[in-house]
């Protein structure tokens, strides 16, 4: 799980009051429960027939006999783990830190996040540690920031390498179970569930080490998500990989991102729809390919749509010239307020549908202008790299 970006602080929880005529009934019932209990377990031991010895039942002396049907979290942990690494990066610098990866192909690729990696992308080492404790070491074979995805490639990876099989994050339904396998505070192959809180939650994260944000229509799930589990999977119950990991809501950082507060229950996963066509591009070139309207709009509003800026930074055309955007027919102060069938409140959230698509999808576009609406067809452009 970056420092802080859009998104309203966790509320102060609120302390209960004391009652104190409440604690005193409960205490009474409960003298009185065990003192039923334990007149009922007397008479019980009262009427053996007489036999010496233990009346306690043991369970088998070896766990092996204890059958784990699939579809069990320990059946699909048990299969999972020997594909999930803890990865160490150290920057030239000293800096560094642990986070989490996958097996993606037999070829030794392994898929992560960026922030993970990003201290010892060009310059430092990488290593990738597997559940049965061997370590190898590895290269960055690509990154995409604004994704937060990266891709590394195990040296002299084994020949016995299991992928971990791809779900369909776009079946996902709110409530669907949920695991999820990382190194936790640097704790590996830790496994946690939960479900599927929501779906196409917007979110800008960054890892508080005056990167650029990045930006996913996350998947959020309620299973326990803290910093080292960031890059790890987020399976569903069959054991596919729906989501990587990546950010928390925490209330010691008030936002989205990595920080080093605990879980609250609220993490965010990029879907894996979106991170398998990154992974690929990296894997191919090296670099991300990023949809874009070709519009700058403002990231510090919120609840009122998406507002193409005045002008962009060093004072440039907000609207590039000859761009998808400026070929429907936006221009500069037009509020974009739906992106295809989903609201747009914010910059962020724009950015965030954009990236789901590919360059050349074309999408409708709604916006207003001068109290006005109009809705656009606008063809997706395409940027390669990060700027």
């Amino acid at each position: 799980g970056g420092g802080p970006a859009w998104g309203a602080p966790a509320p102060e929880p609120q302390r209960p009051r004391r009652r104190g005529g409440l604690i005193a009934a409960v205490l009474v019932a409960a003298l009185v429960a065990g003192g039923v209990g334990g007149a009922i377990g007397y008479w019980a031991a009262d009427r053996e027939d007489g036999s010496s010895g233990s009346t306690t039942v043991s369970a088998s002396d070896t766990p092996r006999d204890f059958k784990r049907e699939p579809g069990t979290v320990a059946a699909v942990a048990a299969k999972a783990l020997p594909s999930v690494v803890t990865i160490e990066a150290q920057g030239g610098d000293g800096e560094g830190g642990t986070g989490t990866g996958f097996v993606y192909d037999r070829e030794g690729h392994i898929v992560t996040n960026n922030h993970v990696v990003a201290s010892a992308a060009t310059s430092g080492k990488v290593t990738a540690t597997f559940s049965n404790g061997k370590k190898y070491d590895a290269e960055v074979v690509g990154r995409a920031q604004g994704y937060d995805v990266a891709v590394i490639k195990l040296k002299n990876a084994p020949s016995n390498l299991v992928p971990l099989a791809l779900g369909n994050s776009d079946q996902v339904a709110v409530g669907d179970s949920t695991i999820a396998i990382g190194a936790p505070f640097g704790l590996s192959n830790t496994v946690t569930t939960g479900i599927i809180s929501a779906k196409n939650r917007p979110v800008s994260s960054s890892d508080g080490a005056n990167s650029k944000a990045s930006y996913m229509s996350a998947l959020q799930t309620d299973a326990s998500i803290n910093p080292g589990n960031s890059g790890g999977p987020l399976l569903d119950a069959r054991g596919a990989v729906i989501g990587i990991n990546s950010a928390i809501q925490s209330a010691g950082s008030g936002g989205f991102g990595q920080s080093q507060a605990g879980s609250i229950g609220l993490g965010f996963a990029i879907p894996v729809n979106q991170a398998k066509n990154v992974a690929e591009q990296l894997i191919k070139t090296g670099k991300p390919v990023y949809p874009v309207i070709g519009a700058t709009v403002a990231m510090d509003q919120k609840g009122q749509g998406a507002k193409i800026s005045p002008q962009a930074s060093g004072g440039s055309a907000a609207v590039v010239p000859g761009g998808p955007a400026d070929k429907a027919g936006l221009k500069p102060g037009d509020v974009i307020t739906k992106f295809g069938d989903t609201v747009v409140d914010s910059g962020p959230t724009l950015i965030s549908e954009i990236w789901t698509h590919k360059p050349g999808d074309q999408v409708q576009l709604t916006y207003q202008r001068d109290g006005k609406e109009a809705t656009v067809t606008v063809t997706l452009g395409e940027r390669m790299g990060d700027s």
